[in-house]
């Protein structure tokens, strides 16, 4: 697979180890192929890991991809080394003149926080609102998928009295849509979130509910007709990492639950199931091939 990367970029070599070909911007200008431009902003604590997590999806598609992977000014990560973020990681002063044929932002610890209290907000905001005029498809994840929402449709984020935290059955809701094409009638989804938008704040005619569950609420909104999916889950997640995050959670002394519908007897010892790997390479090949991809054949800018 051909996702154009810096040569030393860390998910080249946990990705290698998996048996994933990532292709090193070295190597890469053997390609005839005109690349994919794709925009990640990560607003994860653990940059790496969110990083191994997107390329290993899209080393699985047909398509040759080249990632930039933006970084905010306002924020310093306390959880990666400042080495790896100035090796491999662009301002938006750095990049907003730039062309980029889709873009995705992923979730944040923050979702306990008024927007408007979150430190970064104002730069986040300027760079939603330059995503919304100039990407032809932006992605956002969790957090991230309700901020947008928020910031450009006023659409309101509800404290639940428990973390939603799990892997939940869901259904389409919309068949008007090419991102769900293939979709089994049931799939499966991780979530973990302490917040959620409701159905009947989703009000403007812009705005398209194409996937929900019963337990977790609504899990996919297209806004625009494709110009902006926002996914309240974590698709993206490999099979361990909402174990992961429940032993954190629980060596900090949180009043924390088991991830639901993920153990096998729903003990904890026991490997997880994972049932949303398939889904995850459809919903993103499926962004890439409908939303991304055909922008770039045609004259966006018009």
């Amino acid at each position: 697979m051909l996702v154009n990367l810096p040569y030393n970029f860390p998910a080249i070599k946990l990705l290698k180890e998996e048996g994933i070909f990532i292709q090193p911007q070295s190597e890469y200008g053997m390609q005839n192929m005109q690349p994919i431009r794709l925009l990640v902003l990560n607003l994860m604590p653990l940059k790496v890991e969110t990083e191994t997590d997107l390329v290993r999806i899209f080393s699985g598609s047909p398509l040759p991809i080249e990632i930039d992977f933006l970084k905010l000014t306002t924020h310093q990560s306390k959880n990666t080394p400042q080495e790896h973020m100035q090796m491999f990681y662009k301002s938006f002063d750095e990049i907003h003149g730039q062309n980029y044929d889709g873009m995705i932002v992923t979730g944040a610890p923050v979702e306990l926080l008024e927007y408007e209290a979150v430190s970064y907000w104002p730069e986040l905001s300027a760079i939603f609102d330059w995503a919304h005029n100039n990407v032809p498809s932006t992605f956002y994840i969790c957090w991230a998928a309700q901020a947008a929402l928020y910031r450009f449709y006023g659409v309101p984020k509800h404290l639940l009295s428990q973390k939603k935290f799990g892997v939940f059955k869901h259904r389409v809701s919309s068949e008007n849509t090419e991102l769900t094409r293939s979709f089994d009638n049931e799939f499966y989804a991780p979530h973990s979130r302490y917040t959620e938008i409701r159905r009947e704040d989703i009000t403007s005619p812009e705005l398209e509910i194409v996937s929900e569950s019963d337990e977790a609420g609504l899990y996919i909104v297209v806004g625009r007709n494709g110009r902006e999916i926002y996914v309240t889950g974590h698709s993206e997640y490999p099979p361990y990492r909402l174990h992961n995050e429940y032993l954190r959670d629980k060596g900090k002394g949180l009043d924390i639950e088991i991830p639901k519908h993920y153990y096998r007897d729903d003990n904890p010892s026991c490997k997880p199931l994972c049932r949303w790997a398939a889904h995850r390479y459809l919903l993103y090949n499926n962004w890439l091939n409908y939303y991304v991809y055909r922008s770039g054949l045609s004259d966006f800018k018009k």
